[in-house]
């Protein structure tokens, strides 16, 4: 796969590449090996590159994923190439198939939203709807013949590799029937979502270089016509034929889905042995599926499909039957002729629709986990009876399903809370909405799940604990510099090996110190005539723990050397500000931010003026949407859409309106270091988006 990762590069669940070899090489653009010596002429390139230019696009993906017991949202970044005028895009899923928010750059460089209109993992194809804001007419590509093309003939990738703009490469077709060979095992299959691509898909092979940002961008022929889309790259580059893309596609803007019909059969080439010329073997019948209803059994030879004879004897013939048996007429009948121990037996076969492998999964943050429905052939694989129940996909470490005990774990499948039915997740997400409403606290339920064939009990305390204010320490009188131990090293080094006390690294400006003239680098070796003792870093505490006896107001007087002078300094003592960590404090779950208000210390370290307000940013959560508008830990938000940020109860205000009105995009305007800078945060909103 070929989209490129913006950071963080993470791994995606199950819709990674299963297999170790499928890597990008690291071809530099326009470099073609030595059986690829093309001579064409530059005007010839230039031609089929205008012509096709004006129809491609890069896409930026922000996508959603769900691991760690949470859903978090990724960018990346891959290609498409327009097919109509009205600004239908062809693309790769695992591009744009889980797509959130779609940005889509135009040959001129002008960006335009995107829509997922449907997307088919199987054959790792998603269409896409440009939205303009305005009135447009698109230039759509020329679709050729994939069927048409030969070993040897030159072909142009073309896309956005690397996220850059747009780009060609030049190579040849170096094989028109390209598989993944099955010798290899289960790793050498390219499977998105559950879905092995390859049952459907035969690869153009091509060794026209194509990096990561390449995905879902078009393979030209030189007359300017799409033949593939671009896919993978595993020394050679990987295309879908454009003849199925073109059909998947035309499938998913009619309906935004691809129906099949499914047979439940598991298929494979003939023997060698004895070959008799003719068939498919089935390898294997699903229980409760057509084919088992129908009488089939492993080891038949499939010979005629729907009056369509067979003949499978390799492996870069089993895609062909697959999608004849896939595109079989939903629940009608249809004749099989089969093999058996010599004998011709006829059948009828009723083909069902066949769905995904698996359901998408959802976040159901109270128990602090991701989880997914069943489908019919996803509860087969588990050998489950039926489709009841709820898939947990991934924990968070330290949530609610992580801290039961036992835990629930990827793979346990949720059957019942508190001796409720869980029958799918809308079930799981009512019953958790009752039980949890106007609750502050955790509530204890006991959950009712299945691990393999074991059924097993754990009581999990669910909901989200209300954020609470850290409050403060007791405030105490204090002197507002900042020390260093006069070490026996330091005092030697002063040439004073007896001294004892404190070194003055920092007064606090606009303070008591400041105002009765204490100065960095003053030795403070004695308070109120007391002398101090401290020689080593054990007794850092030993001035702070004397002046917290005292009454706040109260003023004391520091024995002070300075330049080789000793001086008798009257100070009056400040009350104790808070620090960072007793600030108040406010979390944005939308967003998933945290935020807290500005300390005297933040004021002090960072040299801000006294009248500077705002909310500093004291954590982002990696894949959410401040993470994805480049919000950091640090930042200080000065604003949200043009308005004020004067502490966080302000921000609280100020974001309970954004997610009322449904805002997008939101301006933050943030002080970061000595800048200041405004960030577009994006969000998609939906029910998990608006309520925390």
């Amino acid at each position: 796969m070929n989209s490129s990762r913006l950071w963080p590069a993470r791994v995606r669940g199950t819709r990674t590449l299963v297999m170790a070899l499928f890597l990008l090489a690291c071809t530099p653009i326009g470099c073609v090996g030595p059986r690829s010596q093309i001579t064409l002429s530059q005007t010839q390139l230039n031609r089929v590159a205008e012509q096709v230019r004006p129809s491609l696009v890069r896409l930026r993906v922000v996508s959603t994923d769900y691991y760690d017991g949470r859903e978090v949202k990724s960018q990346s970044v891959g290609s498409g190439v327009i097919i109509t005028e009205d600004g239908y895009l062809i693309t790769n899923h695992h591009v744009a198939g889980w797509a959130t928010r779609i940005f889509c750059t135009l040959w001129n460089l002008e960006e335009v939203e995107g829509e997922l209109v449907g997307t088919d993992a199987l054959t790792d194809i998603a269409v896409v709807k440009l939205k303009p804001d305005r009135p447009m007419r698109f230039v759509p590509a020329r679709l050729g013949d994939s069927s048409r093309l030969s070993v040897g003939d030159p072909v142009l990738a073309m896309g956005s590799p690397m996220a850059l703009s747009q780009s060609v490469t030049l190579g040849i077709v170096s094989n028109t029937n390209m598989i993944m060979p099955r010798f290899m095992g289960p790793s050498a299959q390219l499977r998105l979502d559950g879905e092995n691509v390859g049952s459907l898909v035969k690869w153009i092979g091509h060794d026209a270089p194509i990096f990561g940002g390449n995905s879902g961008g078009p393979l030209v022929n030189l007359r300017g016509e799409v033949v593939g889309i671009n896919e993978i790259r595993f020394g050679l580059s990987g295309a879908i034929p454009i003849n199925l893309a073109r059909r998947v596609a035309e499938a998913l803007i009619a309906e935004g889905r691809v129906r099949r019909s499914w047979l439940g059969l598991d298929v494979q080439p003939r023997f060698k042995g004895g070959d008799r010329g003719r068939g498919i073997l089935i390898s294997g019948v699903l229980p409760g599926s057509p084919a088992a209803r129908a009488g089939l059994q492993p080891g038949d030879l499939l010979i005629s499909l729907n009056g369509t004879a067979v003949d499978v004897r390799f492996d870069e013939q089993v895609p062909e039957f697959m999608r004849l048996a896939t595109a079989l007429p939903i629940g009608q009948p249809v004749p099989c002729t089969v093999e058996r121990e010599g004998r011709e037996i006829h059948v009828t076969l009723v083909p069902v629709e066949r769905g995904d492998f698996l359901a998408r999964p959802r976040e159901v943050r109270p128990w602090g986990m991701t989880a997914r429905n069943l489908t019919p052939l996803s509860a087969l694989e588990m050998k489950r009876p039926d489709t009841n129940g709820v898939v947990v996909t991934s924990v968070r470490a330290g949530g609610p399903a992580g801290e039961a005990r036992p835990p629930l774990s990827a793979g346990d499948v949720l059957v019942a809370v508190n001796e409720q039915p869980v029958r799918c997740l809308a079930d799981l997400e009512r019953i958790t909405h009752k039980l949890t409403s106007g609750k502050n606290e955790p509530v204890p339920v006991l959950a009712t799940f299945e691990r393999a064939d074991k059924r097993l009990m754990t009581l999990v305390r669910i909901g989200t604990r209300e954020f609470e204010d850290p409050g403060r320490e007791v405030t105490k009188a204090w002197l507002p510099v900042e020390l260093q131990v006069i070490t026996r090293p330091l005092a030697h080094g002063l040439g004073q090996p007896d001294l004892r006390g404190f070194y003055i690294t920092r007064v606090y400006p606009r303070t008591p110190a400041e105002r009765a003239g204490l100065q960095v680098g003053d030795l403070i070796v004695a308070l109120d005539g007391e002398p101090l003792t401290a020689t080593s870093a054990e007794h850092a505490d030993e001035l702070n723990a004397r002046i917290r006896q005292y009454d706040i107001g109260a003023t004391v007087t520091l024995t002070v050397r300075r330049n080789g002078k000793t001086l008798q300094i009257p100070v009056e003592l400040a009350p104790s500000p808070r620090l960072p960590r007793e600030m108040k404090t406010y979390r944005n779950e939308a967003f998933e931010f945290t935020t807290r208000d500005l300390s005297f210390f933040d004021r002090a370290e960072e040299q801000w003026p006294e009248d500077l307000q705002g909310a500093r940013v004291t954590e982002v959560r990696q894949g959410g949407w401040a993470d994805l508008g480049m919000l950091l830990a640090g930042d200080v938000i000065l604003e949200v859409d043009g308005q004020p940020v004067t502490d966080v109860d302000s921000l609280r205000r100020l974001m309970d309106r954004v997610a009322a009105e449904q805002k997008s995009p939101v301006i933050f305007k943030v002080l970061r270091g000595i800048h200041t800078r405004y960030l577009e945060l994006e969000p998609r909103w939906n029910d998990s988006t608006r309520s925390p």
